[in-house]
């Protein structure tokens, strides 16, 4: 096998390269770009006549009057709330929404439960309270003049604790039932809660009497009040309970803004007072106005006395024949 060499190229004619080299620079020369003569400088503007500081300080102020014009214009600065008007709107937003959840018949029935309990609990308190007061007093009249830390003089001091157990166990268990709603009516618990307060009150008061004062004791009023002033709180305390419970059950719960009357009744009623006797009242014509109310849903469908008075503005008595003539079924 043979193996043959490439042949050699042959070498240009420098006459050849020489000619090639002239066209290049011919045609470079005929597309070169002339370059733009250089821009002259600007001559200062020579001051027109006339034109001198306070002319240009005028133009100047008179340009930004124009400037300042167009701007006043525009109100858009002065809807931007500033901090204190976004703090105060805030603050009556809040005002508001607390307004409104106060009318809430949910938040008024929290808040009377609420305040129904703390007075309960404070009001057993001070009657404990009253009772440990007069704890002294009774072991005085009990004790009879027996040597201290003798057994005499020792049970003494439980006999106040004794009726005081039992007076809280039966006022307990009315104020519980108040709370609820559903109030003990029994004249049976009163005499006993009467009877062991009227034990509190003269065993304190028995030794202080005139009569009842050692040979050489000064009787004084300050002394019989020190030692009956804690039956005196107790018997308080007993007295007004059950009626503040009582309250407390016929609160009415409705928002405080609805209406619960209509325009028209009023109109007829108004030259009458409000508050009048069923005497004189046309309790047919009320009655057809509790059920107009019933059905509009402001009243529930078997309203109590206190409901209807509330909705009519009439007295308890008028009240009370509106809410017969609704049960015996008269138009």
């Amino acid at each position: 096998m043979s193996i043959t060499s490439p042949t050699p190229a042959p070498m240009p004619d420098p006459d050849d390269v020489a000619r090639g080299l002239a066209d290049i620079e011919r045609y470079a020369a005929a597309h070169a770009r002339t370059p733009a003569p250089p821009a002259p400088a600007p001559r200062p503007a020579l001051p027109a006549e006339g034109e001198t500081r306070r002319v240009r300080q005028l133009r100047a102020e008179v340009a930004e009057a124009h400037l300042l014009a167009d701007l006043q214009d525009d109100d858009a600065p002065l809807m931007v709330d500033t901090p204190k008007v976004r703090k105060r709107r805030k603050a009556a937003q809040e005002a508001a929404r607390l307004h409104a959840l106060v009318q809430d018949p949910a938040m008024r029935a929290w808040q009377a439960a609420r305040m129904r309990r703390l007075l309960v609990g404070v009001a057993m308190v001070v009657l404990a309270l009253a009772l440990a007061w007069s704890t002294a007093g009774v072991q005085h009249f009990a004790a009879e003049g027996a040597p201290a830390w003798s057994p005499g003089w020792l049970f003494a001091w439980l006999v106040e604790p004794f009726m005081s157990l039992a007076l809280l166990v039966v006022v307990g268990a009315r104020a519980y039932m108040g709370t609820r709603g559903q109030p003990i009516e029994s004249r049976t618990l009163v005499r006993i809660e009467w009877l062991f307060l009227a034990l509190t009150f003269g065993m304190n008061a028995w030794p202080h009497l005139p009569w009842s004062l050692p040979d050489g004791e000064t009787f004084t009023v300050g002394a019989v009040v020190l030692h009956i002033i804690g039956p005196l709180v107790a018997v308080a305390i007993v007295t007004a309970l059950p009626i503040i419970l009582a309250a407390f059950s016929r609160l009415d719960h409705a928002p405080l803004t609805e209406s619960l009357t209509d325009p028209s009744y009023r109109a007829n009623a108004a030259h009458r007072t409000v508050s009048q006797e069923p005497s004189g009242v046309d309790i047919d014509a009320l009655a057809a106005h509790v059920r107009h109310l019933i059905a509009a849903g402001h009243l529930p469908p078997d309203p109590s006395a206190n409901r209807i008075r509330q909705a009519l503005r009439c007295g308890m008595d008028t009240a009370r024949a509106v809410r017969d003539a609704l049960a015996d079924g008269r138009t």
